[in-house]
């Protein structure tokens, strides 16, 4: 059974919906390791759950003798079946990442026909992180290397072109494509025109909706909106967020995600005198920064919650 479109179900809302995202179980998990974390967040009806997706990972070691053994793994796998699992089991829409790291093109084809053959058709597309200990990102040889080379494959399937030019009375997919906004600009552009100038060409490629990097100051985003209708990108910009919940929070994400956080929030987690008032202080701002976002009228509140439902929970519960 096809699902509705990201996009058309924003148009048929009235009011802000909520959504968030999760990560495939470790390898040797099962179903019931996420689980926990879906089952207390239907109380808010989610429009969709997305599914990150992660490259496999080089590690080395001890072979003895001296040596060192290089090994290939892969720590989360299953995302397809993650998606399908939470599709049938709870008639939730998902929304798989795709990723260019670790996939050639037709490996990228084969996975998509699988999400077509499932009736998954919301996408959110990504370039993905370098590897571990890799200063810069390496694609797969006959990999794609920009998340808009992703975007551009996919779209050559909804129009029904594959890999393989001489196939015959081909389908056409019908893939709705989202692709990463960031307020702050990625890591890696030099500078915020150029990121902006680049997410309109991934918008010009075939995405039609933008989910974006998390933020602490609202203005981030209001700004970022702006900036991009000013530039004739016109999709709906849904807000990414996640709530503070640990003191190593304050260098790590800054560092690996190169966002700022407020100076105010910085001084009231440091004031804190144990984990529990750090979590709480982070609920707390993200319900601000929630209510302010919903008055505003975003089409979508989508929360990060890196596996753990407890805190969504109390910020939902004061937004929903």
């Amino acid at each position: 059974m096809q699902e509705l479109k990201i996009t058309e179900y924003i148009k048929k809302s009235n009011d802000t919906l909520f959504s968030f995202e999760l990560l495939p179980p470790l390898k040797g998990q099962n179903f019931d390791s996420i689980q926990h974390t879906i089952d207390p967040l239907l109380e808010f009806n989610p429009a969709f759950i997305n599914i990150t997706y992660h490259q496999e990972e080089t590690v080395y070691e001890n072979a003895g003798n001296g040596l060192i053994r290089k090994k290939i793994v892969r720590k989360r796998p299953g995302t397809v079946g993650i998606s399908a699992a939470i599709k049938f089991r709870y008639g939730i829409p998902v929304v798989p990442h795709i990723i260019c790291g670790g996939f050639t093109r037709e490996e990228t084809e084969n996975a998509l026909i699988d999400l077509n053959f499932l009736g998954i058709q919301n996408l959110l597309v990504v370039r993905g992180d370098p590897q571990p200990g890799q200063r810069s990102f390496i694609p797969e040889q006959d990999g794609n290397q920009h998340a808009i080379e992703l975007v551009e494959q996919i779209n050559r399937l909804n129009n029904g072109f594959y890999q393989e030019n001489d196939l015959k009375n081909t389908t056409s997919t019908n893939f709705c494509i989202g692709v990463a906004g960031y307020p702050e600009k990625h890591a890696e552009s030099p500078n915020k025109e150029s990121d902006l100038h680049f997410l309109k060409k991934k918008i010009e490629a075939g995405a039609s909706y933008v989910v974006t990097q998390m933020f602490f100051d609202n203005k981030k985003y209001f700004d970022f909106v702006k900036d991009c209708r000013s530039r004739g990108i016109n999709v709906p910009i849904i807000p990414g967020l996640k709530p503070i919940s640990t003191l190593s929070q304050l260098t790590a994400i800054p560092k690996t995600f190169n966002v700022d956080l407020p100076e105010t929030l910085v001084k009231e987690v440091l004031k804190c005198k144990n984990k529990e008032q750090i979590k709480q202080v982070g609920i707390e701002w993200a319900i601000q920064q929630s209510k302010e976002l919903k008055a505003a009228g975003v089409p979508v509140l989508h929360y990060y919650t890196m596996g753990k439902a407890d805190n969504i929970y109390r910020i939902a519960k004061n937004v929903f």
